[in-house]
């Protein structure tokens, strides 16, 4: 299977309320439609995960998340531009309530990066928007970098595993708040 056609299926995935493992630009991740909530509580099922905690999502561009962005002033506009792409994810205030409170969790804001690993950027642009990127572990344990080892922790519980890379990031992504520019991770 070409990797257009591996995008595709994984989109097919996504869009019947699945989940799917990808790599990241550091760890395996998990994602879903993030409009799902079968799909997004089976997520945090997996990682046995609180809602509260709320989940990062990722897209490809910028154009994606634009009503989120839209009511942002010009110097966090600016901020995002010269971060995006790339490991950075930002806490972006949800003014207009772009996302449902499954994503956010207890947060008025959504946890978002725009990627630059080709494969996420792959899966966003086929899917048409973001997905849910959450690190493919079980809360507390080690994030997982080895793609056997999703099916040794998950088995049947992923519907499907996109092949691919790792990027050359050693952690998972630098969370930082857009509103009061404090790093959270």
């Amino acid at each position: 299977m070409g990797t257009s056609d591996v995008l595709e299926t994984a989109c097919a995935y996504l869009k019947s309320g699945k989940v799917i493992s990808y790599p990241t630009e550091a760890v395996w991740g998990i994602g879903c439609d993030p409009f799902n909530e079968i799909a997004v509580s089976h997520v945090l099922d997996l990682k046995k995960r609180q809602i509260s905690k709320g989940l990062i999502l990722v897209a490809a561009s910028l154009e994606q998340i634009s009503p989120l962005v839209q009511p942002l002033k010009d110097e966090q506009i600016a901020l995002l531009k010269s971060s995006w792409p790339g490991p950075t994810t930002w806490l972006i205030p949800d003014q207009s309530d772009c996302f449902p409170s499954w994503i956010k969790g207890q947060y008025d804001s959504v946890a978002i990066r725009v990627s630059d690993h080709g494969v996420i950027r792959g899966l966003c642009l086929k899917f048409g928007g973001p997905i849910v990127s959450t690190s493919a572990n079980v809360a507390g344990e080690p994030e997982i970098k080895d793609r056997k080892r999703i099916e040794d922790v998950f088995g049947d519980s992923i519907d499907f595993v996109v092949d691919g890379e790792l990027g050359n990031k050693h952690s998972t992504s630098e969370i930082r708040d857009l509103v009061t520019g404090e790093r959270l991770r």
